[in-house]
């Protein structure tokens, strides 16, 4: 590795580490990080602001300025392809050759039909060095429902789920709470913040009476979920605690103008979609999807029983699965998915484990992702 390589390398790390620190403020928009250097000299840097505000470019160059620093034929390394276009803000291509920037080192393509691939266009005609693919790997992994929303029109998917160590969510009794410590609990929550909606079925609602919010210090919350329940028949309580501090979206097949007025009173908006192969049971899971695509959420986060998870299993709308496995043995009880039955076992899904990881209760958190 040439020491220019090793540089850029040291650089784009950086950048992506203020990425990070844009995690739950920008969505929809992508987290982004960067960097403007010069001689060796960090002059500026910046993150995604919250939906609206300034992007990562635009914040490096406020940065700079603000300690006095000339960027004239400096260097920025960013996360994301500079945006070419006018949106909630102006095009930050722009900006970089404004301010005289001789050089861009990008991690990846913005996969937005609006960029893709003009920001680094109007770069070059304006006689800035371009290059990218430094990193990708990583800078794509850090908007996993960004880059498929873009790409397909769906959200990242993950579901959550809680188990014994021999694979069992509840007592036959239905008893669930807690099979896991009180670490694993707060770690679902920041995970929970980390996504753009929550989503459980109606069983869940009528069993547990869950609020779908995200508990946690208050320092740690910078905004709520959407939340949204699978709810064909219209089943939900008006009393339901998710119905408290925030609105909830009902997502129904059936039509019962009684039932739908009681829960807008209620303050929930109703979600009328398809019912699969015309049935008032089950929803359109894959006709939901794209739904939460058109609504601009990159992450669901699922939350539901064996039913819900297992048919959105099936239906190829699962991303991950987020397991912790708490140490302990039940014995029996209620299982984490209902799938078909297979008769041979090369019919099983498989997953790679992306991560393992004990926590200090000692539950494991598994994150495995559909091959």
């Amino acid at each position: 590795m040439s020491v220019t390589q090793s540089k850029d390398l040291h650089y784009m790390r950086l950048a992506l580490e203020l990425a990070s620190r844009a995690t739950i403020l920008t969505s929809p928009n992508p987290k982004v990080g960067c960097v403007i250097v010069k001689d060796e000299l960090v002059l500026g840097q910046g993150w995604t602001q919250a939906v609206g505000q300034a992007h990562a470019e635009v914040m490096a160059l406020r940065d700079a300025a603000s300690l006095g620093h000339d960027v004239r034929g400096a260097t920025a390394y960013v996360t994301l392809e500079p945006c070419s276009h006018y949106g909630r803000t102006p095009p930050c291509a722009n900006a970089l050759i404004e301010a005289g920037l001789a050089r861009v080192v990008a991690a990846v393509e913005d996969a937005n039909p609006q960029v893709a691939g003009r920001g680094f266009s109007i770069l070059k005609e304006a006689g800035i060095a371009v290059s990218h693919g430094l990193l990708a790997k990583e800078a794509r992994e850090m908007n996993l429902g960004f880059f498929k929303r873009m790409e397909v029109g769906k959200p990242w998917v993950r579901l959550k789920m809680a188990a014994s160590l021999d694979g069992y969510t509840a007592l036959p009794n239905g008893q669930s709470q807690w099979i896991t410590g009180s670490e694993a609990r707060a770690d679902g929550h920041r995970w929970r913040a980390k996504s753009d909606a929550i989503l459980t079925g109606i069983g869940t609602v009528l069993a547990d009476d869950p609020q779908m919010n995200v508990r946690l210090p208050e320092q740690e919350i910078l905004r709520q979920p959407r939340k949204f329940v699978l709810d064909s028949q219209l089943r939900t309580p008006v009393s339901a605690k998710l119905f408290q501090g925030a609105s909830a979206s009902v997502v129904h097949v059936k039509r019962n103008p009684d039932a739908e007025e009681a829960l807008r009173q209620a303050g929930a908006n109703l979600l009328h979609l398809p019912g699969e192969n015309s049935s008032e049971t089950q929803v359109d899971l894959l006709a939901l999807m794209s739904v939460m695509g058109e609504l601009q959420i990159n992450e669901l986060h699922v939350e539901a029983g064996a039913k819900l998870s297992g048919a959105l299993i099936a239906a190829n709308c699962v991303d991950e699965i987020l397991l912790y496995l708490a140490p302990k043995l039940l014995g029996s009880g209620v299982g984490m998915f209902a799938l078909p039955e297979l008769q041979h076992l090369n019919q099983a899904r498989e997953l790679n484990v992306h991560e393992v990881l004990q926590l200090s209760d000692n539950t494991i958190r598994v994150l495995a992702r559909f091959v």
